[in-house]
């Protein structure tokens, strides 16, 4: 019998959103599973996996808010701006104060163009940015720098948590395609610092939420099932 419709999923750290995703396939017995929205390997939280004829809803899921809690570590940089590489110490980095790092970060929201990070899935003449980035950093391969385009985001609001140098705690609302990595770059560029993203969790896409969300490493397969929202019932939540 064929299985249609939308799971909210909690993807854990280590995972691509690909390869948790498709952990759906024996338990569903679908093959066609995508998912809306791709969380990095480091990150967690909520990943909208789509199942069977609900496929086709993915463009229109990727569409809706996002909400991320996340850790910037000041006074570092590296390749990635995440914890894939180890992290290198800004010579005469100092600790430029909450009032500065709010005032930085309140230009970032709104209506912006952000250029994503070199280590991205961003496409360039066809092949993912991540791809060249890693040729480039070998001994064969090209130097000169991607041409990454900005590219138009909608960042909601960006609020602070919690700060004490050198790490500062942020909730972000924001709308497709934005980079939080590539904000950490940038406040760090700003405050002449550096910055890198140590930490992430998207906590909701939508209505799509982390209360919701199904662990697939512990669920009994009854449970995957019985989350399973069908397409009938996700459509007025697109709306």
């Amino acid at each position: 019998m064929p299985v249609d419709g939308v799971i909210t999923l909690y993807k854990p750290t280590v995972y691509t959103s690909a390869r948790y995703a498709y952990r759906l396939r024996p338990i569903l017995g679908e093959k066609r599973v995508g998912h809306a929205g791709t969380l990095d390997p480091f990150a967690d939280g909520v990943l909208v996996a789509c199942v069977g004829k609900a496929t086709k809803l993915v463009e229109r899921l990727m569409a809706l808010p996002k909400t991320y809690a996340a850790t910037f570590r000041l006074g570092v940089t590296n390749a990635t701006f995440d914890p894939e590489y180890p992290l290198e110490p800004v010579a005469g980095a100092a600790d430029p104060g909450m009032d500065r790092i709010a005032a930085v970060l309140a230009t970032m929201v709104g209506e912006i163009e952000q250029i994503p990070p070199v280590y991205s899935a961003v496409k360039i003449r066809g092949k993912p940015a991540y791809e060249r980035a890693r040729r480039a950093a070998g001994k064969d391969g090209p130097t000169e720098p991607l041409p990454i385009r900005p590219r138009p985001v909608r960042i909601d609001s960006i609020e602070i948590k919690n700060y004490r140098w050198p790490d500062v705690d942020i909730v972000i609302h924001c709308g497709r395609g934005t980079y939080i990595r590539a904000i950490a770059r940038d406040l760090g560029v700003a405050l002449g610092c550096g910055a890198v993203c140590t930490a992430l969790t998207r906590s909701a896409v939508g209505p799509f939420k982390t209360e919701d969300a199904v662990d697939l490493r512990s669920a009994a397969p009854e449970q995957v099932r019985a989350a399973l929202r069908s397409i009938d019932e996700v459509l007025p939540m697109l709306v």
